[in-house]
């Protein structure tokens, strides 16, 4: 029993026991007590009076600490459990705090990802002139598909208790890889550095951000998890510009470090915030497969793979795209790049918002169809007011795609909430596989074509995800009975 009540309760009950334990009779004691101005105590001798005392001090240390030790056993056993949705607190400072922690996390994870179109452009025309658009581009794919790919090992690990070491080596890789990409003139140093340490680094960061959340918040789950998805938006739109003006400024070294040391700064508040409220009291594995068998968590996991490989064409080529076609100087091009991450912080946060009355899903399939309805208007754009309006409905609505894919496997696995770290950790696995393959694939098809067939790809790839994921939705409907909220 908790509260003011519990601790009357618990500190009636313990002196109960101590008068109990003494040899008195607790209604006598309470009856000797109401009667005390009445009572002449008899005289006893000194020496009598000290032992009398001496032995009535140590009696009441002794209770004292055995009243003490029962009731921390009583405080410390377990009182909540990560499936009882009863027992989560929906909001207050310690929830909003681990949000703002999570947000800090996107900063440095998606948020960095969703930066690279900036580098690539850079390595294109500076860095690394002598390699394809394809080639450079697995330096991206393969940092966001690291993301990922480290899920399916970061779900159980988060849900055996290692929070903490998950985000301190996560953030020792991100702030790391910024220092070494600094000092890289080769591909090979860059793919090292930039795709492997800061994508590890992301990898280890990105499901404690998500699965956290889920602890804290119930009903507006999907909220929380918008709001922290936006820190994606906001490294996304605040790192490029950094790194574009930094870069005449210092020269690309100084200009990587200065990332890091941002990244730094703000790693190191997430890593005090954020505390684990609950955790599984079961022991996890590293797969949980009969959920392969499950028709909707499949369904939407591959309507999931062909979105993020259609959706990085638009981020990651849109600057290149922008100067190629001779539609912005290049003062100017690297800002559509920024106007996309930028929209998608409201597209992180409204639809979310919306999620929780409506249901995750049944936002994620329209905002999925939309971007790719968006996409393939990028074809007939040729001047520079249709082109910003392009980049701001597509990071609006690619910003609902991005950030409901937590709260979608939340959704799919509150049967098995105690698995939510392992569940969402494989999606993501499929996920990656989808990031690591999208960009390339669209580098090919530019070195081999023009920039029509990129949008095409993308466009038609974010069509037939929403489809999927419209089927993900039926099957799940029919499998619940009465019909619920997707």
């Amino acid at each position: 029993m908790t509260g003011a009540n519990g601790r009357y309760h618990n500190d009636h009950a313990t002196s109960h026991d101590i008068e109990k334990d003494m040899g008195l009779n607790p209604d006598e004691s309470s009856h000797s007590s109401s009667s005390e101005e009445h009572y002449e105590p008899p005289t006893l001798s000194n020496d009598h009076s000290k032992t009398l005392a001496t032995t009535s001090d140590l009696e009441k240390v002794q209770s004292r600490r055995s009243a003490k030790s029962r009731i921390s056993l009583k405080t410390s056993a377990p009182t909540t459990s990560v499936n009882d949705a009863t027992a989560i607190p929906d909001g207050g400072l310690q929830a909003w705090l681990q949000v703002l922690g999570s947000f800090l996390l996107f900063v440095n994870h998606w948020g960095i990802i969703n930066t690279f179109g900036v580098y690539q452009t850079y390595y294109m025309n500076t860095l690394l002139p002598d390699y394809s658009p394809a080639a450079i581009s697995w330096i991206g794919s393969v940092q966001s598909f690291l993301l990922g790919f480290v899920g399916p090992l970061m779900g159980p690990i988060y849900d055996a208790g290692y929070f903490r070491p998950l985000i301190m080596v996560g953030s020792f890789g991100v702030v790391s890889g910024h220092m070494m990409l600094s000092l890289c003139t080769q591909f090979w140093q860059v793919f090292l550095a930039q795709a492997l340490c800061v994508g590890l680094g992301a990898g280890c960061l990105f499901v404690p951000s998500v699965a956290i959340l889920s602890t804290y918040f119930s009903k507006r789950l999907a909220l929380a998890t918008g709001i922290s998805a936006a820190g994606s938006s906001c490294g996304g739109t605040i790192y490029p510009i950094a790194v574009y003006h930094l870069i005449p400024m210092v020269g690309f070294a100084w200009a990587t470090r200065i990332i890091g040391f941002i990244a730094l700064a703000t790693l190191v508040v997430a890593n005090l915030v954020m505390k684990v409220r609950v955790l599984p009291s079961e022991k996890r594995k590293v797969l949980d497969l009969p959920s392969l068998k499950e028709a909707p968590y499949m369904l939407f996991i591959a309507g999931a793979f062909m979105a993020f490989m259609g959706l990085y064409a638009g981020m990651v080529y849109i600057e290149s795209f922008a100067l190629a076609k001779n539609i912005l100087d290049p003062n100017l091009a690297f800002y559509s790049l920024a106007v996309i991450n930028g929209a998608s912080s409201f597209g992180r946060i409204i639809p979310n918002y919306i999620a929780d009355k409506t249901g995750p899903l049944n936002i994620i399939i329209p905002a999925t169809f939309v971007s790719g309805i968006i996409a393939l208007c990028l074809i007939v754009v040729k001047d520079v007011a249709p082109l910003f309006i392009v980049c701001v409905l597509y990071g609006f609505f690619s910003g609902a795609l991005v950030s409901l894919p937590p709260t979608v496997f939340v959704s799919l696995s509150l049967h098995k909430r105690h698995m939510i770290g392992t569940r969402m950790g494989m999606g993501f696995f499929f996920i990656s596989i989808g990031l690591l393959l999208g960009t390339p694939v669209s580098g090919w098809i530019l070195d081999a074509s023009d920039y029509t067939y990129v949008w095409t790809f993308g466009g038609t790839m974010l069509i037939v995800a929403s489809l999927l994921m419209f089927a993900g939705r039926t099957a799940k409907l029919r499998g619940l009975k009465p019909l619920a909220k997707a």
